[in-house]
């Protein structure tokens, strides 16, 4: 048989590597010889895209660029020929502010300070790599600067009415006076890019980057209305410098998405969004290796009414019913009925919490119970493939498949 493993990761548990590993462990237990499993790591265009497209054939590239505060930190990305995948977390991202190691949280300083320098600079990298694909995947980040700070790392200078250059974040957008263009990487004009993401808030007002997602990254709902203001006041600014695509790009959906960086990218680099799952499914080409599957294993930390939107689970198991491969989930915890889980396509759901009722315990020990869970899953094996499909016995190779 052979075994098709392409979750999401367990979000403050499990990479979506360790979590392929983990099932694949315990599934190769339950067998009896010979199951081939392919591992192929997903994500929905957020955290985890680099890992997949790292564990779909890019070669994992370094660069050293300014962290959300300014400090250095170094970041990834990935490179196949011309086509470079930039996760902008893990240059811009909550999980990289000074402090976030140790358990802090961000606050009212971070929210209306924190800029999306280092995701500019991250492609500026890939440009000196020789891309001239980018896919841009955004998701957990700490600034809301309306990708202000991505035109800074791409050579644009912000400047106040004395000429001086803007201090780093979103607040400081509220004294910008014009934008300094000159310096703008010229390899851009042979760019094409793409911006994954599922958010398709526009940039402002009740539905806006500041209103929404401001909170979540420290801002009080006095930096909400400050943000939202300095945010519209980028606009105008732009707008003044290329046209009034930057006026209709405020009004995009996505332009909300990273804190604006979604903006910047749909006005400044005539970015095209597209779903984050299409994205990431499409470069790891995960439809074309489905072929001759018998079995294919999705999930993430969590599965409920929001996977059902256009989560990672909901696209392997929309690929996999195209394929005419069952699927199953393994997850933390799941609040789907058994209606919901019919309907999303999958044949069984698999949740931690069936072993271990204590959701900490769960996120904590994530790794020997997704074994249990794989365990599970290889003993049950001749009830979830097709009739006919399954053999009597069922074996497994001694070195799994792994991509």
């Amino acid at each position: 048989m052979r075994v098709v493993i392409a979750p999401d990761k367990f979000k403050g548990s499990l990479s979506a590597p360790d979590v392929a590993r983990h099932v694949e462990t315990g599934l190769q237990r339950a067998c009896g010889g010979n199951l081939e499993v392919l591992r192929i790591p997903v994500a929905d265009g957020g955290e985890g895209t680099l890992d997949a497209a790292v564990g779909s054939g890019f070669a994992r590239r370094s660069a050293v660029v300014s962290g959300p505060t300014g400090e250095p930190v170094p970041a990834d990305f990935a490179v196949r020929g011309r086509v470079a995948v930039i996760e902008m977390a893990t240059a811009s991202g909550l999980a990289v502010l000074p402090g976030s190691g140790a358990g802090a949280a961000p606050d009212s300083a971070s929210a209306t300070g924190a800029s999306s320098l280092g995701t500019g600079e991250l492609i500026r990298a890939a440009l000196d790599a020789g891309c001239r694909q980018i896919i841009l995947g955004v998701g957990g980040s700490a600034n809301t600067d309306g990708g202000a700070g991505v035109l800074q790392g791409l050579g644009a200078r912000l400047l106040d009415a004395d000429g001086r250059e803007l201090p780093l974040g979103g607040a400081a957008l509220a004294r910008l006076a014009w934008i300094d263009f000159s310096g703008f990487d010229s390899r851009l004009d042979e760019a094409r890019f793409v911006l994954a993401s599922d958010v398709d808030n526009p940039l402002l007002g009740p539905s806006g980057a500041a209103r929404i997602f401001g909170p979540q990254k420290g801002a009080t709902p006095a930096d909400v209305v400050l943000l939202d203001a300095a945010l519209a006041h980028f606009v105008q600014v732009l707008t003044s410098e290329i046209g009034p695509r930057a006026l209709r790009a405020a009004e995009a959906p996505g332009a909300g998405a990273a804190g604006g960086v979604g903006y910047a990218a749909i006005a400044a680099l005539a970015a095209t969004r597209r779903p984050g799952i299409d994205v990431v499914l499409e470069f790891t080409g995960l439809a074309e290796r489905l072929s001759g599957a018998d079995l294919v294993i999705t999930g993430e930390g969590s599965l409920d009414e929001q996977t059902l939107l256009g989560k990672t689970p909901a696209g392997v198991a929309r690929a996999a019913r195209r394929a005419g491969v069952p699927v199953v989930a393994v997850c933390g915890r799941t609040t789907l009925t058994p209606e919901q889980q019919k309907e999303s396509g999958f044949r069984q759901v698999y949740p931690l919490t069936s072993l271990e009722a204590k959701v900490e315990t769960c996120i904590a020990e994530a790794g020997p119970l997704l074994e249990q869970l794989g365990k599970r899953i290889g003993a049950e094996l001749p009830g979830l493939v097709p009739a006919g499909t399954a053999p009597a016995k069922i074996a497994c190779t001694k070195e799994p498949l792994n991509v």
